[in-house]
């Protein structure tokens, strides 16, 4: 493969400017040029003006979409590499059309669901509340809800959110499951109830965690008459995928206080507009997307890139999400 030298790479969305420092580039010196980008580029002409000279692009997550428009305008593209090993907005078929590899890299542990954690338990204890009081001088206003007892409502079982229902056992809750195929013998292993529907999980739980993927199915899944279900003393926590949730009913279920209010860290609209309701409520907990972002995960990905760069630079891509002439059945995301 001829490639000019050096390659010029462009890592996106380096929102703390740590992507030179989180692996060692060392191995690429002299074969690459990087250029970390810190701003979010919002709009797919800014993506366009600011790629178009760039063979290899690497994106944080799901930051960035690339969808059929934008790659088609990115002729001089064949490297994009994706931290973590799936990225719904990138369009592969139109990858594999284009000529462009698509590479991933290693997953991120379970470092959302220590962050869903944390989220819940400043939820139950109304932490927000009470830094705020004490920074501005005051003292305690709030009263908190202990675990013991309750019942946290996990919707989808899969690695993380096992993960959560083994901690919550752990203080002490009863876990009450669902998705849309689960079953009781997956229950069974991590001592969680098997829901018999979403609404009987909204109905009995004190506290609903959502760890589902995004797709067609779930685009949506809790809108305002799955709010009205939950109790009104309820909290609901999200760190998978913004678009699960309506974010308009949601708003107006904490603003009205349908529910006690909700503890977010994913939005559909990333970074979430300065005029957005979820930044003002007094009842919602938004934190910027950074359930995955930890030392630990980033050290990882990063090596992984630097890899994937060198290993398609040889001519032998690793971790390979989609490739020049691959069968869309290949697509490890359909």
């Amino acid at each position: 493969m001829t490639v000019e030298r050096p390659l010029r790479v462009a890592v996106l969305d380096d929102y703390q400017g740590v992507a030179l420092r989180s692996a060692d580039w060392s191995s690429l010196a002299g074969t690459v040029e990087v250029t970390a980008l810190r701003e979010h580029l919002r709009s797919e002409a800014a993506v366009v003006e600011a790629l178009r000279q760039y063979p290899v692009v690497v994106a944080m997550r799901e930051r960035t979409p690339f969808p059929r428009t934008t790659l088609a305008r990115l002729p001089r593209l064949r490297l994009l590499v994706t931290t973590g090993p799936r990225n719904t907005a990138i369009d592969l078929a139109a990858c594999r059309e284009l000529g462009i590899t698509v590479c991933g890299t290693g997953g991120s542990g379970l470092a959302t669901a220590e962050r869903t954690w944390a989220l819940l338990l400043a939820c139950a204890r109304r932490i927000d509340v009470e830094l705020s009081n004490v920074r501005a001088g005051g003292w305690m206003t709030t009263l908190g809800t202990e675990l013991r007892g309750r019942t946290l409502g996990v919707l989808g079982l899969g690695r993380l959110g096992t993960q959560v229902a083994v901690v919550a056992r752990a203080f002490g809750m009863r876990v009450l499951a669902w998705s849309q195929h689960l079953t009781e013998e997956r229950c069974a292993q991590v001592g969680a109830e098997l829901a018999v529907s979403l609404d009987q999980v909204l109905a009995e739980s004190d506290f609903v965690t959502i760890h589902l993927v995004l797709s067609e199915r779930t685009r949506g899944l809790i809108g305002p008459q799955q709010l009205r279900r939950m109790k009104r003393t309820a909290w609901l926590i999200n760190t998978s995928r913004g678009p699960i949730c309506d974010e308009s009913a949601l708003a107006r279920a904490c603003g009205e206080r349908w529910i006690a209010g909700a503890a977010l860290d994913v939005f559909t609209d990333e970074p979430l507009p300065p005029d957005h309701p979820f930044r003002h409520l007094d009842n919602v907990l938004a934190t910027p997307h950074i359930g995955y972002v930890t030392e630990d995960t980033y050290r990882t990905w990063f090596a992984h890139v630097v890899e994937d760069i060198a290993a398609f630079l040889a001519g032998a891509p690793v971790r390979v999400l989609a490739s020049p002439g691959q069968s869309d059945r290949d697509d490890p995301i359909s």
